[in-house]
């Protein structure tokens, strides 16, 4: 079974490709902005009409 928390790579190892860390960097980008659009639309519907 694959650890959840991988150690550090060992030194000398090649990094990821970069589509796929790009794609990470992508991919928390939209997951941030979405949390964000959601928690403020929550927000404003908790406020009272006027």
């Amino acid at each position: 079974m694959r650890a959840i928390i991988e150690p550090p790579p060992e030194p000398g190892t090649p990094p990821d490709p970069l589509w796929r860390r790009l794609a990470w960097f992508a991919a928390l980008g939209v997951a941030g902005t979405a949390t964000a659009a959601t928690l403020a639309w929550v927000m404003k519907a908790l406020l009272p009409a006027t």
